[in-house]
């Protein structure tokens, strides 16, 4: 098995991180006073291959945990998800929890039938296995216990007068209502599937009269309306297709100028920011000395921009300061707009003035601003065996040096990385009197990669960049021997006569483990 640190597939859902609240902040009234106590019986059910199909088909709902024992981060969530579990287990309906070692053969075969990002990986299982979710709460006792305790309901509650909807009806969360005036078993069925799908992000309600609502007018057929604490407040939409649903919602909950204040109450509508489809634009101000002259410009700019996939946040710079960190930008450069375009392209100006959001912008847009690159500063001193690429010297160093180039992606403190760092060292002295031939290394972290060419889905991770062009990926086991056979046979260059034949004996590479260390 290759032990490797596993990042996060796409940018927004490392942004998402940085500038998250905690999850279970908006039920803290309901967690309040409550004391989680470490029970000595087990609450986690232990899953296996024997076991698995039995176990999963008996329950409307169970939580699996898809672990790896080695795994830290699985090893330092084990005593809050079985705490969480103690608490669980209680609750009515209960919860049940189970967990499953994907190190054992059998059982990584299960896992194959889901997409698993890495371990610890949590899935949701509904009716008997017949539906999966994938568990998007914290890993924290309190967090685990709010989640999964919102979905052990049903995943919409009628409203039968009045005081139900004042009841459910929050007017600082945005609410999902289906009205039914007129019985439609299809679109029922589709407005609780959908209900179910997106019960976590949203509060869904149903009801056959549109009078008990405290919004909107009569409607005299099945239509969807939504609640929102922002913009128009309300919105109504008719179609019952699943997709068009999900469109409208998550349009419709995206505000026209998403608010980041460190509000937990404006959190989930920056979730809805950034989790929309269209280019993100972020303005960042020190909200105590700029926020007076920049916002109701940079409203504005946002409202001219409705319905041309573009998105905006306005962000206090302090609490932003690590997704800044992130990008290779700092609070000090504030103000500061920053541009992630639907491709992955950055585009930033540091020190903006009010008036220049709007021309700034319109030049991003057609195309005539030069990319924002996040990169390391270039070495002044870079003779080392293994060399030193960053960013800015990646596309002369890897891409169009006329070598064969074996790159590491590697991130500061992964533990694999350093583990690994003795042998690439010498792998570079074994190819030191082969003059076609350059090890280098970029740290995958401080460094934009173009993901268009390389898929770094965790570290160390290996790609070899033929003096023809070619791209390869090494996926067998990192030892001296079997990295460079790898470069041998797939290098462009003719390897030298001077080349020992020694170096070109190698064991059979065994097959990376789909299952990852999570970073």
């Amino acid at each position: 098995m290759a032990n490797t640190c596993t990042v996060f597939s796409t940018l927004l859902v490392f942004v998402v991180s940085l500038l998250a609240v905690s999850a279970f902040a908006a039920d803290s009234a309901e967690n309040e006073g409550q004391k989680i106590v470490q029970s000595e019986e087990e609450f986690v059910l232990t899953l296996d291959h024997t076991n698995y199909s039995d176990i999963i088909s008996q329950h409307k709902m169970i939580v699996v945990e898809f672990y790896a024992p080695w795994c830290g981060y699985c090893q330092e969530l084990a005593p809050k998800y079985e705490q969480a579990a103690s608490v669980l287990n209680s609750h009515d309906p209960p919860v049940i929890l189970a967990k499953m070692d994907t190190t054992i053969p059998e059982n990584a075969a299960l896992a194959r039938n889901y997409t698993l990002n890495g371990v610890p990986s949590i899935k949701i299982f509904r009716n008997g296995g017949k539906t999966v979710h994938d568990y998007k709460g914290t890993r924290e006792t309190e967090g685990i216990i709010a989640y999964l305790k919102k979905h052990g309901g049903p995943a919409s509650l009628e409203i039968k007068s009045k005081e139900d909807a004042a009841r459910l009806i929050d007017e600082k969360k945005i609410v999902v209502a289906g009205i039914f005036p007129e019985l439609s078993l299809e679109k029922i069925q589709n407005f609780t599937a959908l209900a179910e799908d997106l019960r976590v992000d949203y509060d869904f309600v149903h009801t056959l009269d549109a009078k008990l609502l405290p919004r909107g007018g009569l409607v005299d057929k099945p239509s969807i309306r939504l609640f929102k604490p922002f913009d128009e407040l309300y919105a109504d939409f008719e179609d019952f297709q699943l997709d068009a649903m999900q469109n409208f919602i998550e349009e419709t909950s995206v505000p026209i100028m998403a608010i980041l204040d460190g509000n937990p109450e404006n959190q989930q509508f920056v979730n809805h920011f950034l989790h929309s489809p269209g280019d993100k634009v972020f303005l960042f101000l020190n909200f105590s000395t700029d926020l007076d002259a920049f916002k109701s410009k940079y409203y504005d700019l946002a409202v001219s921009y409705k319905g041309k996939e573009a998105n905006f946040l306005l962000g206090d710079a302090k609490t932003g300061k690590r997704a800044l960190q992130y990008f290779g930008l700092d609070t000090d450069q504030a103000p500061l707009i920053f541009v992630l375009s639907m491709d992955g392209t950055k585009y930033v100006q540091r020190h903006v003035q009010p008036d220049i959001l709007a021309p700034w912008l319109k030049d991003c847009k057609d195309g005539k601003l030069k990319p924002y690159l996040k990169s390391q500063p270039i070495p002044e001193v870079n003779n080392g065996p293994v060399k030193v690429v960053v960013a800015e010297t990646l596309e002369d160093m890897v891409l169009n040096s006329g070598k064969d180039v074996l790159v590491e992606f590697y991130r500061v403190g992964c533990k694999y990385c350093e583990e690994f760092a003795p042998v690439l060292d010498e792998i570079a002295l074994s190819f030191e009197k082969d003059p076609d031939v350059l090890i280098a290394k970029i740290d995958g972290t401080e460094n934009d990669i173009p993901r268009d060419l390389f898929e770094v889905q965790g570290f160390p991770t290996l790609y070899l960049r033929s003096a023809t062009g070619s791209l390869s990926r090494f996926e067998g086991n990192r030892t001296k021997e079997a990295i460079i056979e790898f470069i041998q046979r797939n290098r462009g260059n003719p390897a030298p006569s001077t080349f020992m034949k020694s170096d070109l004996t190698v064991s059979e590479q065994a097959q990376t483990d789909p299952v990852k260390d999570e970073l």
